[in-house]
């Protein structure tokens, strides 16, 4: 069986999350941020076959459709890739993420605070060290520049494979918990 999406508008068509098994694959910091009651929360990082079967056995009734939930859409995706075929319910990606869920359904989205989502915090962390390479470099020593070169590759890396390290370290820093 594999993974399908669906629009915000098709998932919530009565406005109401009640009854419907999301798991929301956000950091605890984007969670507290910005929610949707009802939700559960697993990071992605966490998401096992056994993790997302302890969370369908927590319903009430087991449900038909298991929906993930990210920021955009992008680690949902990741999320239904990692558990295609392997779990019973048919596993649904909700396009656009929690953004896409606000814009249409405003009244179902809890603002708490501003958290910066992941992607956000490996631009400033990349924007930074290439920064920093390329002023050590020009001020301290040439070999400085090695560090800009560095995070470009990593950065044209993360664009092919469309996998981020910097993004996985960033998700298990202290602030992220």
């Amino acid at each position: 069986m594999s993974y399908s999406s669906e629009k915000p508008g098709s998932v919530f068509q009565h406005s109401s999350a009640a009854g419907l098994c999301i798991i929301d694959v956000r950091t605890a910091a984007e969670v507290r941020a910005k929610s949707l009651p009802g939700a559960i929360h697993i990071p992605l990082q966490e998401i096992t076959v056994e993790t997302v079967q302890q969370a369908i056995q927590a319903q009430n009734t087991p449900p038909d459709k298991v929906y993930f939930l990210c920021q955009s859409g992008r680690r949902a995706e990741i999320a239904g890739k990692q558990l295609d075929g392997q779990i019973t319910p048919a596993l649904v990606i909700v396009e656009g993420g929690i953004q896409a869920v606000e814009r249409s359904h405003p009244d179902l989205v809890l603002s708490q605070g501003n958290a910066i989502s992941i992607e956000r915090q490996v631009r400033i962390a990349a924007g930074s060290l290439v920064l920093l390479g390329v002023i050590a470099g020009v001020l301290v020593h040439s070999a400085w520049l090695a560090l800009s070169g560095f995070v470009g590759a990593g950065l044209i890396f993360a664009g092919i494979t469309d996998s981020c390290a910097m993004g996985l370290l960033l998700a298990r820093m202290p602030w992220n918990k």
